[in-house]
């Protein structure tokens, strides 16, 4: 009956519609403890509702009825290691099932942090992340993108700590240990999130403001200063923002994401905040979530492209509007370039596995970039053959007909040929259709993104490799030149070559995650023991997935021990997702 293969629940038989919550967070325990009423809408005759859980104990059941509450028989499936434990509940066609549970420690979904991993060192934080299959983690629920349901949620927490939630949390950060908030909207589980801590407000315009910790707030809102713009930009090319609010959530630094699109309360990493605008791409793409993924949602993880790709080329479509089209044609070609490059190597059958055809039912959970970028650039294909002023209008009807729905790749399909491709004929053929939709790899038709400024530094990396000459100007280049340089530059460099360009440009210790990131990978994969420590601390500092887990790689290559080493001292500050990615990369 189930429709999901990530997913042990039955929509075809009966449907979340609305959750309230009724919880309390345990930071003694590590424990969130309470209930989760599910109000039901059935569509056929059923004598069961099952849910998704992982780890979770389950203390009771219940069903509403005309005189109150009554016990419902229940069984809990042994666990599976990646979807956890279905949660067999027997009902009599119940319109409200309530159950009492409290999560573990160990919740996958969830992070504990000492006050000692927070910027102000003196009290906890608590928050979630819950895509693409953690909710159940900490919620009993229907775990699948093709179930949306409005929720309501009452959270008591230690007084001196802040509780938000993806909700209507208001602007006002007072705290009295007691919250209430309401999500009107639909959503799937997996834009369920919460978070608790020293956090306090920084608005930025009427609808969008930061919430961070004291030391955090005030630089954040400068650095997301353009946030009001860019959903201005957003809302003329592809309708109006359907959500209220907008607002950031700075968490600390163990964050394993850049951003998580929770609606209303985007949760999202400080290393963007770095003082220069230069990596604000970031809140671009999470603020596009709120057009694609979750206004318009994949049906099931299969269908990941329908969230991702779309929201990248919404994306890259902000950052032109607002920062102009230089910019997004360099963000543009450094994610070009980091594809075509991983795919260079790859043969006929990885390659189908690792870049398949949109509409082939994908692996992804939430880790590989290559097959969201498969489908931003078929979306900016398309745009270039059909033009702005045609496909632009067909995209905004599409967030339209399909708003607050989760939908299959073939329903795009089919509006795809409806709308555009019939009424406009010879623009797309069949078997440049097919090519994006059925086959593995990016199109040899496809062009890539190509930039004056790149040029440039192609050009000065080339001599520098070639003469040793150092290249002019650097020094005021952007950090998206700075990324083109070092992406494009070979593995392993020797240690001449590394020192020279450290003590020109100061590569080592930079504050930019992403430059470091890159240099911390050459570093590694060079075995240049000179940059060791920083190396080490910004793997213990930083817990963004993206910024770290490459760095492990390159070093599990060339010092195994020290990668280990670093490791344990990092891991009490990484989200249980960051370490076991280490661990994998490991062998752990």
């Amino acid at each position: 009956m189930t429709h999901d293969r990530h997913s042990y629940a039955e929509p075809a038989l009966v449907r979340t519609t609305h959750l309230e919550l009724d919880v309390e967070l345990d930071f003694s325990a590590k424990v969130l403890a309470g209930t989760a009423t599910h109000t039901l809408g059935w569509t056929g005759s059923g004598d069961r509702l099952v849910l998704d859980t992982r780890d979770l104990t389950v203390l009771a059941v219940e069903g509403a009825t005309a005189d109150g509450w009554e016990p419902l028989e229940y069984s809990l499936a042994a666990p599976d290691k990646e979807l956890g434990s279905a949660l067999t509940i027997s009902t009599a066609l119940h319109e409200r099932v309530r159950v009492n549970y409290r999560t573990a420690p160990t919740a996958t979904g969830l992070q504990w942090l000492e006050p000692s991993m927070t910027a102000g060192g003196v009290l906890p934080f608590m928050f979630s992340q819950s895509q693409a299959i953690h909710a159940r983690s900490w919620v009993p629920v229907q775990d699948t993108p093709g179930v949306r349901f409005s929720y309501a949620a009452h959270v008591t927490a230690p007084p001196e700590l802040m509780v938000l939630m993806s909700a209507d949390n208001g602007t006002t950060s007072r705290r009295t240990g007691s919250y209430d908030v309401v999500m009107p909207e639909p959503i799937p589980s997996y834009l369920l999130a919460i978070a608790a801590g020293d956090l306090v407000f920084e608005p930025i315009g009427e609808r969008s403001g930061v919430w961070a910790e004291p030391e955090m707030a005030r630089r954040a809102a400068t650095e997301f200063a353009d946030t009001e713009e860019m959903m201005r930009v957003t809302e003329e090319l592809f309708g109006p923002y359907r959500w209220g609010r907008y607002d950031l959530l700075v968490l600390p630094p163990s964050f394993p994401y850049g951003g998580m699109e929770n609606p209303r309360m985007t949760f999202a990493t400080p290393t963007v905040v770095i003082g220069d605008k230069s990596l604000v791409s970031v809140v671009a793409h999470e603020l596009a979530h709120s057009w694609s993924g979750n206004l318009v949602t994949q049906d099931s993880w299969d269908d990941i492209w329908l969230n991702e790709g779309f929201t990248s080329y919404v994306e890259n479509r902000i950052v032109e509007a607002v920062y102009g089209s230089e910019f997004a044609v360099m963000e543009t070609a450094i994610k070009q370039h980091a594809t075509v490059v991983k795919l260079d190597p790859l043969t006929p059958a990885e390659l189908a596995v690792e870049l398949p055809g949109l509409n082939h039912r994908s692996e992804y959970h939430g880790n590989t970039a290559t097959g969201p970028l498969k489908g931003s650039w078929f979306l900016s294909w398309l745009e270039e053959r059909f033009s702005r002023e045609v496909f632009d209008p067909f995209l905004r009807g599409y967030f339209d007909r399909f708003a607050f729905r989760s939908i299959k790749s073939d329903d795009f399909v089919e509006h795809l040929r409806e709308h555009l491709l019939e009424p406009h004929p010879g623009v797309v053929t069949d078997a440049e259709l097919a090519a994006w939709l059925d086959e593995p790899g990016i199109p040899s038709f496809a062009r890539r993104a190509v930039s004056e400024r790149f040029q440039v530094v192609d050009g000065a990396r080339n001599r520098w490799l070639a003469t040793g000459e150092l290249p002019a100007g650097a020094e005021e280049w952007t950090t998206q030149e700075w990324l083109r340089f070092l992406d494009a530059a070979p593995d392993v460099l020797s240690p001449l070559l590394l020192q020279q360009l450290d003590r020109a440009f100061g590569l080592t210790g930079t504050a930019n995650g992403e430059i470091a990131r890159r240099w911390y990978q050459v570093v590694a994969a060079s075995s240049y023991e000179a940059a060791y420590a920083e190396l080490a601390e910004f793997l213990t500092n930083v817990g963004r997935m993206k910024l770290v887990l490459p760095v492990y790689r390159a070093l599990a290559g060339t010092d195994r021990a020290f990668a280990a080493e670093v490791f344990a001292k990092a891991r009490p500050g990484y989200h249980p997702i960051t370490t076991a990615a280490v661990q994998k990369i490991l062998g752990q």
